[in-house]
């Protein structure tokens, strides 16, 4: 039983790495086509409207949580909370059975 927690353990911590890289990886791109984009939109208006931070707002909120996913910001929807939550429901049906008089 150890040898397979250890085994799980290795394959969480691999997939949790290629989740950190993989938002990296995003967070390049997202650099380097903003910058993209704030060159055209220098070069077209000078920046009188700055269109291209709607792109950045949009794509940033996006990075925003791919990274909250990636370094557990948010754990709301947690494997402990969906334990929990399990837990609680199979708790609630055991008391709505025991209070089921016939």
């Amino acid at each position: 039983m150890e040898y397979f927690n250890k085994d799980d353990k290795y394959y969480r911590a691999k997939e949790k790495l290629q989740e950190i890289k993989k938002f990296y990886m995003s967070l390049l791109s997202y650099i380097i086509f903003m910058i993209f984009l704030a060159t055209i939109n220098y070069y077209t208006n000078q920046f009188r409207y700055a269109w291209f931070l709607w792109a950045a707002l949009g794509w940033g909120i996006g990075l925003f949580f791919q990274a909250a996913k990636a370094f557990d910001w948010i754990n709301w929807f947690s494997k402990d909370w969906e334990a929990r939550k399990i837990k609680e429901f199979m708790d609630n049906d055991r008391e709505d059975e025991s209070q089921v008089n016939f």
